[in-house]
């Protein structure tokens, strides 16, 4: 008998690694209302523009790793002013 599989990938928290392709297909999210935005709500947000493969929340900030260059590019022309919790990213 097969057991339910989650299809829920697990994100990373890793979003510091220096090499060039992850330094390109990272992208910082600015006045983030970290007391209501969660990493899981950064994670939904952000993966309507490509894979999502690591992302970390910091106080009023957070970091977001796509699988490449362009899927960051997209969401930063996306999202970019958006309004979160009150606060324009």
């Amino acid at each position: 008998q097969a057991s339910k599989m989650s299809l829920k990938v697990q994100t990373s928290n890793i979003t510091n690694k220096n090499d060039p392709k992850s330094i390109n297909s990272r992208v910082f999210i600015g006045n983030l209302n970290t007391a209501v935005v969660k990493k899981s709500d950064v994670e939904t947000i952000f993966s309507k523009y490509g894979r999502v493969v690591g992302c970390s929340v910091h106080k009023g900030y957070a970091f977001v790793q796509y699988s490449n260059e362009r899927h960051a590019r997209a969401a930063v022309l996306g999202e970019n002013g958006r309004l979160l919790a009150g606060q324009s990213l």
